[in-house]
């Protein structure tokens, strides 16, 4: 199963390091500043159309007309996730957000992704999901993009 040469593919036989659990919040935090900056911070790539940014400490939600993606990161640890989750969940209609107003028909979901850091995390964090796909922060945050504009297509 494991390949001792491959560091990657070493397991760890104990709780996650604060360097690898520090790595991984950065990665985070820079994907949500490159989807919903906090402040000035080169974007990715622009969405057609006025999208709303509402970002939150462990998530953010981008917010078209009909349809939203929203990041959320889940830094408690489980057995299968000793560093986390990240929930890439695609949306048709409005995003309900704590602390404002319900919108009069609630959203749907259409898509969702589940990621986990790769251990131990490389300097720039590589994110796998389920089904082995992998990204860097910078591709992660153009495919939350991606997949907002598809929405926003298909409308």
């Amino acid at each position: 199963m494991t390949d001792p040469t491959n560091p990657r593919a070493l397991q760890w036989n104990s709780s996650p390091t604060a360097k690898a659990k520090s790595a991984v919040q950065r990665s985070v935090t820079q994907l949500l500043d490159e989807l919903a900056p906090e402040r000035v911070v080169k974007r990715v790539g622009e969405v057609k159309g006025p999208v709303e940014q509402h970002r939150t400490p462990a998530g953010c939600v981008l917010q078209a007309a009909d349809c939203a993606v929203s990041v959320s990161w889940f830094a408690d640890a489980t057995k299968e996730a000793a560093l986390g989750e990240l929930h890439v969940v695609v949306w048709r209609g409005k995003v309900a957000r704590r602390g404002g107003a319900r919108p009069p028909k609630g959203a749907t979901v259409v898509a969702d992704l589940i990621l986990r850091p790769i251990e131990p995390p490389a300097d720039d964090c590589v994110w796998e999901t389920s089904d082995g796909s992998r990204f860097d922060t910078a591709s992660l945050a153009a495919r939350c993009l991606a997949l907002l504009e598809e929405q926003i297509s298909v409308r």
